[in-house]
């Protein structure tokens, strides 16, 4: 599954277009979902995208590849919750989430996700910002998604606690870093970003 925010200039990445301005901000955000469009297409599974306000039917997102469908109405981890259930209430055994900001993202990290969930109950991608880039489950763990800090540096370290205190084993990707700031952005070594 994929989360996305429907590309709308001065909608997407607003706290980078404080600094860089609302253009250099949205072309940075498509330069972002190209990129996490091409490295889902990579991974052999049933690919998702979650957009936030409405499927587009006409974006980069081929629909022969990717079944499109709208987040829940709420904070975050309700909407990851929401999407989370649905996933396993259509019957897959393995769901991995991520974001569209992160440039680090790639379809082989995605597939070994997948492949430690065969071991682990639980996989998660942390950022540089405290937060996560990926979180990948085989059962549905609503608690996971209860009393996060959305969008504060405790997050990845909070979800961890809840899965500890349920006796889940966690498995830890390599750090990353997501793109919200003009830091991250010159931060990423990433050269197709600039």
């Amino acid at each position: 599954m994929i989360f996305v925010k429907n590309p709308e200039p001065g909608k997407v990445k607003t706290r980078l277009a404080k600094s860089v301005g609302d253009d250099k901000a949205f072309e940075t955000y498509l330069k972002l979902l190209n990129h996490t469009m091409e490295q889902a297409k990579i991974v052999d599974c049933v690919r998702e995208v979650w957009y936030s306000t409405f499927v587009d039917k006409d974006d980069l997102f081929d629909e022969n590849l990717f079944n499109k469908k709208v987040q829940s109405d709420s904070n975050l981890g309700e909407k990851m919750k929401y999407s989370f259930k649905a996933a396993f209430a259509d019957g897959f055994e393995k769901v991995v989430i991520i974001g569209s900001d992160c440039p680090g993202i790639s379809g082989e990290l995605i597939e070994s996700a997948f492949e430690k969930l065969e071991s682990s109950d639980l996989v998660i991608g942390p950022a540089y910002d405290g937060g996560y880039y990926l979180l990948g489950m085989k059962q549905f763990i609503p608690d996971i998604f209860d009393s996060i800090p959305w969008s504060t540096p405790k997050v990845f370290a909070k979800t961890v606690k809840i899965a500890s205190a349920q006796s889940l084993s966690t498995t830890t990707l390599a750090i990353l870093r997501d793109i919200d700031t003009e830091d991250d952005l010159n931060l990423s070594g990433h050269s197709w970003l600039r």
